[in-house]
């Protein structure tokens, strides 16, 4: 891609971006220029709406709602997994929304994770977002194993990103599951989902990814490339809301596997109020969803994915190679020489990396702090990474200019080196 440095050149590229129509629909903290929609994306008018027809309902039918709300609330779960399918490359019925992700990564290990004999390790990698690695030491704990012995954990040749390679070989006869990331928090690589699923297959391993920072931004192929399991957040990327309800998918030639955590909702909805004491499982991914459906935490996802299917997800992910590859051409030119000595440790192919670039710098904390005095939110992730997010639906490309602009003057006129070294406690 060739791009320009001057305004004049982002304002043209604004003026020709199909998505840019978006943007207005999104409700924005005035005066800011949000760059961690990669942490938590910002509310949408969609969304709103969708939460306040599902509070209405709520005030109008009580608990009539759950059989005749537009869309009744007990089967709210399956119908959002319905309108996510298409977003990772699933049928309907392999995807249901419910839980939180790490409750859900529990659920589904609980199912997938079958150790016997000397199959009993769990491969995982030393990169991945700790409370993954946290569910999967009590996940081997629960089964009587040691996590020490039974956890492999593929180690990172340069601290940023994993090779593919070093994961494949990973994957001996002593490896019962494994359980990846799409996209890794700090650096935004992205893995090659179908490469290790094929690997993995070959050798009767079940694998299932963390797409929590890949999921509304990435188009997925699930079904395509056999992933047997997936689950992810949709507060990031998908614009949910904080602490909005998560996602589960299951491949369809899993249906019929008992859940290895069962619980009232993923009974069949044909005979859950029978109210019986034998556990009748859903006959699809539905049988994988524990706890009633959290409604006012669900809502607004069928406003916030309705624009993502609006919008495509292939056109979304267009912008967000395109633009990404912006912000790292900016940061290159402006500000990758002293007294600057910003570096990218993103990986720079499109196909190799996310919907966020890693930027880090010898004083990233004091410099992040810095840009939000300038009213840019970025985020931090120690030791070094100052993460940058453009969301293709409602971050433009003069923002994206202004941005570096900002990381500019805040070294040019030493903002940073008057703040304090000591972390807040949310980064």
């Amino acid at each position: 891609m060739v791009f320009e440095l001057g305004m004049d050149y982002a304002l043209r590229m604004d003026a020709e971006d199909p998505l840019a129509s978006f943007k207005d629909r999104f409700y924005h903290l005035p005066g800011i220029i949000y760059m961690d929609g990669n942490s938590l994306g910002l509310l949408s008018r969609d969304s709103e709406a969708s939460l306040l027809e599902v509070m209405e309902e709520w005030k109008t039918l009580g608990i009539g709602g759950w059989a005749g709300a537009r869309i009744p609330w007990i089967t709210y779960a399956e119908r959002l997994g319905e309108l996510q399918a298409g977003m990772v490359g699933a049928e309907p019925g392999e995807v249901v929304v419910c839980g939180g992700t790490t409750v859900n990564l529990h659920a589904l290990v609980a199912t997938f994770y079958e150790p016997e004999g000397a199959r009993k390790k769990i491969l995982a990698d030393e990169l991945n977002f700790p409370s993954d690695l946290y569910a999967l030491v009590s996940q081997i704990k629960l089964r009587g194993g040691d996590p020490v012995e039974d956890l492999v954990l593929v180690k990172s040749r340069d601290g940023r990103t994993i090779e593919e390679d070093d994961v494949v070989e990973a994957m001996t006869d002593e490896v019962a599951l494994v359980l990846l990331p799409s996209v890794y928090y700090k650096s935004g690589q992205l893995l090659d989902m179908g490469r290790l699923t094929r690997e993995a297959r070959k050798r009767g391993i079940p694998i299932g990814f963390d797409c929590s920072h890949s999921a509304g931004v990435v188009p997925h192929h699930f079904d395509e490339w056999g992933v047997d399991f997936a689950f992810w957040c949709n507060y990031k990327y998908v614009n949910g809301g904080p602490g909005s309800t998560g996602s589960v998918y299951v491949n369809k030639r899993h249906f019929g596997k008992a859940p290895g955590m069962a619980g009232w909702f993923g009974n069949n909805r044909a005979t859950m109020f029978d109210m019986s004491n034998e556990f009748d499982p859903a006959e699809d991914a539905s049988a994988w969803q524990i706890g009633t459906t959290t409604m006012l935490s669900t809502a607004p996802l069928e406003g916030a994915v309705g624009m993502i299917n609006e919008a495509g997800v292939k056109a979304i992910r267009e912008k967000s190679t395109k633009i990404t590859s912006y912000l790292m051409f900016l940061l290159d030119e402006v500000l990758s020489e002293a007294p600057y000595s910003f570096s990218i440790g993103t990986p720079r192919q499109p196909e190799r990396r996310g919907g966020h670039v890693g930027v880090e710098h010898g004083d990233s904390w004091r410099v992040a702090e810095a840009l939000k005095a300038r009213g840019v939110v970025p985020d931090f992730r120690p030791p070094n990474v100052i993460r940058l997010a453009p969301i293709p639906l409602y971050t433009s490309y003069l923002e994206v200019w202004n941005v570096v602009q900002h990381l500019k003057a805040v070294i040019d006129n030493g903002e940073h080196e008057a703040l304090s070294h000591e972390r807040s406690a949310v980064t």
